[in-house]
């Protein structure tokens, strides 16, 4: 009941605004990346904005955030009690816990990049 109850109110307000909303997912799925294949630390992701996303606890880590700008990535793992950081320049590549990172590219508006696994 509490979820027709809000799908109304959501419909309703973007009714009252004049639009109708595109599905969240939709809109979502154009944009970004595909962060869940990146689980088992093997992917390819182009960024235009700051990710964070799970990963294997087998690494040690159980999350990744990735910053940018012209410059650095900034690639921070984190767990519970836990945390490593690698910051890389353009064309580098480095690793957190175990997650290899590649730069394949960078500018101020995206960042390339590789995971793969080093173990």
């Amino acid at each position: 009941m509490l979820h027709r109850i809000a799908t109304a109110l959501v419909v309703g307000s973007a009714l009252a605004a004049g639009g109708v909303a595109a599905p969240a997912s939709a809109a979502a799925s154009t944009a970004a990346p595909n962060l869940r294949a990146c689980y088992d630390g093997k992917c390819n992701l182009t960024l235009t904005k700051r990710a964070s996303f799970r990963v294997s606890p087998r690494f040690g880590i159980t999350r990744l955030t990735i910053t940018f700008n012209s410059q650095i990535v900034r690639v921070k793992g984190t767990a519970p009690g836990v945390m490593s950081e690698a910051v890389l320049g353009r064309s580098a590549s480095g690793s957190v816990n175990d997650i290899g990172v590649r730069i394949r590219s960078l500018s101020g508006s995206k960042a390339v990049l590789r995971l793969s696994p080093v173990r």
